[in-house]
């Protein structure tokens, strides 16, 4: 009969269990073999760990994590290789620990986010009536984020769950399916693959020239990596481009004669408003200046046709954490550009400062 669970017990599945010392010894018998290749044997174990138990010792553990189906002898090495129960023991390890990190990383990203937007909106509202203009500002977006890592983990069938997190420690999940069920081993394989092509990569360039020499380069899982990474930029694709604009004080454009002589001025606000426009306005800002200097746009020169009658001003603002957005104010071609410039200037500096406390 399986033996009670202790305290310091680690509850692998049903009513099997194992202690602290057992499951570090196996832990460390997996990453030896996966890192090798080779067959684990019980000094190898005790030069890794560093630990004051004597190879008899390790023996004994390792010949009842052998009892207990976690590792297997092949042929006649002295070592031992994991199975499919000690790989499965493995994988829901790290899943945990991965899974733990991440409602961390959630917690602390959720609790940043509502104070950034809470402040923006401020923001907004304080340039709009600070230059008697309308005001924009574009959140954070995370399609020009760099990626940190890529979490794969089994489920039914031939589903695999894709976890990634990018600068600024956004998480996004989703489901990707394969063409064949992926074994522990190779769900492993596919992740350190993903992380070793996708690390440090920005969220745009997924499908560049460098990710897909990499891809290229591959002799193993090549077609399921090509799957995974389509679905990756795929789901950075879902929001829509303008859903991350705020914007106020498209009343003031009722307050210039230019505009309300125009006839446009319905237009204006319209467009200002609906914020598809300034979507373009945005990217225009992100293309011209990867840096956070100020651009400005004077009529046609925004390629936005009912702001042909305008100035946009617009500067890059650095949310920190990789995040980043953009600050924009719309107002007549007669502008007091001084004052505009000074004021999206200032905002930027008491963006930093609120952000740092």
């Amino acid at each position: 009969m399986p033996r009670k669970s202790t305290k310091n017990d680690i509850v692998v599945t049903g009513n099997e269990t194992l202690d602290d010392r057992k499951k570090e010894i196996l832990l460390t018998i997996i990453k030896l073999y996966l890192e090798t290749g080779e067959p684990v044997g019980s000094r190898t174990i005790s030069k890794k760990l560093g630990m004051t138990l004597s190879s008899a010792t390790i023996r004994n553990e390792m010949s009842d994590l052998e009892e207990e189906g976690y590792i297997v002898k092949p042929h006649t090495s002295a070592g031992r290789i994991p199975s499919d129960k000690g790989y499965r023991l493995y994988v829901n390890n790290l899943i945990k620990e991965k899974d733990d990190e991440i409602k961390s990383i959630k917690t602390e990203m959720n609790a940043r986010v509502d104070k950034l937007e809470d402040m923006l909106k401020v923001v907004v509202k304080t340039i709009a009536a600070n230059t008697n203009y309308a005001a924009m500002i574009a959140g954070p977006s995370v399609n020009n984020s760099k990626i940190k890592y890529v979490q794969l983990s089994n489920l039914e069938n031939y589903k695999v769950l894709v976890v990634l997190v990018a600068e600024g420690n956004v998480v996004k999940t989703s489901i990707v399916e394969l063409d064949k069920v992926i074994d522990a081993k190779e769900i492993l394989d596919l992740s350190m693959t993903l992380n070793n092509i996708l690390s440090g990569v920005r969220a745009s360039d997924i499908r560049g020239d460098k990710v897909t020499k990499e891809v290229e380069k591959l002799k193993k899982n090549k077609k399921e990596i090509k799957v995974i990474i389509d679905h990756i930029e795929d789901v950075f694709e879902e929001k829509s481009d303008f859903d991350n604009i705020l914007t106020y004080g498209s009343n003031n454009f009722f307050k210039y004669k230019e505009f309300a002589e125009s006839g446009n001025v319905g237009s204006l606000v319209e467009a200002f408003e609906q914020k598809k426009e300034l979507a373009k306005i945005v990217d225009k800002a992100n293309a011209d200046s990867e840096e956070t200097g100020l651009r400005v746009y004077i009529g046609e020169e925004s390629s936005v046709n009912a702001m042909k009658d305008c100035s946009i001003v617009t500067a890059n603002c650095d949310f920190g954490n990789g995040m980043r957005g953009t600050i924009g104010v719309v107002g007549p071609k007669r502008m007091d550009y001084e004052k505009v410039l000074k004021t999206i200037k200032n905002t930027m500096q008491n963006i930093s400062k609120e952000l740092e406390d």
